[in-house]
């Protein structure tokens, strides 16, 4: 996941974490070799739906973009939930891309793009006033006080949040860590004038809402591990 160099938050920015784990079975290196390149977002130049899907009648499509798509499920599934929108995915974690690509292969997906790498990266080549609905769902939490700064809910990706997504565009956020929920909410805080929170009572947070697929990790969070898990919605002023 993408943090920010030498801890500040307001800059832009720096990798941590793993790249790559186990090794890959022969199926999914033979999807990053040629599945990956044929829908790889390009790695210079602005970053525009017309670019990536073209134009139909209805002019270019609605743009999506996820942070850390993980096992990519909850992509793929909104994806084949809404295919007349397009998708960008971003995922530093190779094994995370290869087990993407899988659901693309499998669910016919060509309205799917995607990044092997750093989210912020892509994020800043998107014009501004671009996206209809941008995620970030269970980021690592970094809990330590001291690595408080590298989380991507911080005020500098945040800004950029609101910069590229439109006028009633959403900004969904989950997480099953306590410390982050904190973190995050204090963060937005700082963003009303920005954002909006999509609640009226408890149960809007607590529940996952309608057309929000459930991840791999957390159906593990909850159900291996006990967590709860917290669902967050934010409209672009």
């Amino acid at each position: 996941m993408t943090a920010y160099k030498d801890g500040d938050p307001t800059t832009i920015h720096r990798l941590y974490g793993r790249a790559k784990g186990k090794p890959l079975r022969a199926g999914q290196q033979e999807l990053v070799d040629k599945l990956l390149p044929q829908i790889a977002v390009p790695r210079e130049g602005e970053v525009t739906a017309q670019g990536l899907f073209g134009v139909d009648a209805f002019g270019p499509r609605p743009l999506h973009f996820e942070i850390g798509f993980g096992g990519g499920e909850h992509m793929a599934a909104r994806a084949d939930m809404l295919p007349d929108h397009g998708f960008i995915g971003c995922e530093p974690f190779l094994n995370g891309v290869a087990q993407a690509l899988v659901h693309v292969r499998d669910g016919h997906l060509g309205n799917v793009r995607i990044h092997h790498g750093d989210a912020l990266e892509v994020l800043e080549r998107i014009p501004d006033g671009s996206l209809s609905f941008l995620y970030l769902l269970h980021p690592d939490p970094w809990p330590k006080a001291r690595h408080a700064k590298r989380r991507m809910m911080n005020d500098g990706p945040v800004n950029m949040f609101a910069a590229k997504l439109k006028p009633g565009g959403e900004f969904r956020f989950g997480t099953d860590h306590a410390v982050y929920v904190r973190h995050a909410l204090m963060v937005m805080r700082r963003h009303r004038d920005q954002f909006e929170w999509l609640c009226d009572k408890p149960q809007d947070f607590q529940k996952r809402p309608g057309g929000w697929p459930e991840t791999r990790y957390e159906h593990k969070a909850r159900t291996v591990y006990g967590h709860e898990v917290w669902y967050f919605r934010f409209r672009r002023k």
